[in-house]
């Protein structure tokens, strides 16, 4: 692993930012030796959007990937690792469990304050300094931008959520994080479609990075989309699906077709 980028950006000449904080799947040698035989494999990355995404450069979008995985830090967590979601089951900062509520690490291994520390300034400030460099160089060209969060999860998460999450989940923290009226283009594009369920600020309301960014009056709008993993790839072998993908991107295209609007 020595010498791999800790993410890569792709500038686009649009005014629209998309983020995919969670496509990592790297692990120091170090951490993997310490990590379960599942959590190896680990099974919580949003496995494949910047594939899903990639056609999002055709309009003029800008793309951050990071390469390692949230297991060595989340990129979409606070560097304080207050909850996002008080009194409900969720991750950390540094997750010790994962989605299927399995331990992350051995017995005896998980990382210690210090360590989690220089994780933090290894691996998450870069990926937030490349973040805001990226927002100031469009803001300063266009004087408005849209930074579009990408997510997916395994559609049935007992851990987290009951039941079937839905298929297309926006966040916009409650509604403060994009002006109403790019939401409703957003919900008004959902409501059309009739193939996919869909949800607006449920479960999935904006991590850390949709409801730190946002700055309405500077222009900088922030929207969260979680995605059902089945909608594109095999939730078991983690194989990315291009004939079910296919249906999945055009719904996204028109999304961030809307941002631009």
């Amino acid at each position: 692993m020595a010498g791999m980028e800790i993410c890569t950006l792709h500038r686009g000449t649009a005014p629209l930012l998309i983020s995919l904080p969670h496509n990592g799947t790297a692990l120091p040698d170090d951490i993997a030796a310490r990590l379960t035989e599942s959590a190896r494999r680990t099974p919580d990355t949003d496995w494949h959007v910047a594939r899903l995404y990639d056609f999002a450069r055709e309009l003029g979008a800008s793309l951050l990937v990071p390469a390692y995985s949230r297991y060595v830090v989340d990129l979409n967590r606070p560097e304080d690792d207050v909850s996002l979601y008080p009194g409900q089951n969720t991750t950390g900062l540094c997750p010790i469990v994962q989605f299927s509520g399995e331990p992350v690490y051995l017995p005896g291994q998980e990382p210690g304050t210090e360590e989690i520390h220089q994780r933090v300034d290894t691996y998450w400030r870069p990926y937030h300094a490349a973040l805001r460099a990226e927002i100031e160089r469009l803001l300063a060209a266009h004087g408005r931008v849209v930074l579009w969060e990408g997510h997916s999860i395994r559609s049935v998460v007992p851990f987290l959520f009951e039941g079937r999450l839905p298929d297309f989940n926006l966040g916009t923290a409650g509604g403060v994080s994009c002006s109403p009226e790019l939401q409703q283009r957003l919900e008004d594009i959902l409501s059309a479609q009739p193939c996919y369920s869909h949800i607006v600020n449920g479960r999935f309301r904006g991590g850390y990075i949709t409801r730190h960014y946002s700055d309405l009056a500077r222009g900088l709008q922030t929207v969260q989309l979680e995605l059902a993993q089945l909608n594109y790839m095999d939730e078991d072998s983690f194989d990315y699906l291009p004939e079910t993908a296919a249906p999945t991107q055009q719904v996204i295209r028109r999304l961030l077709e809307a941002t631009l609007a």
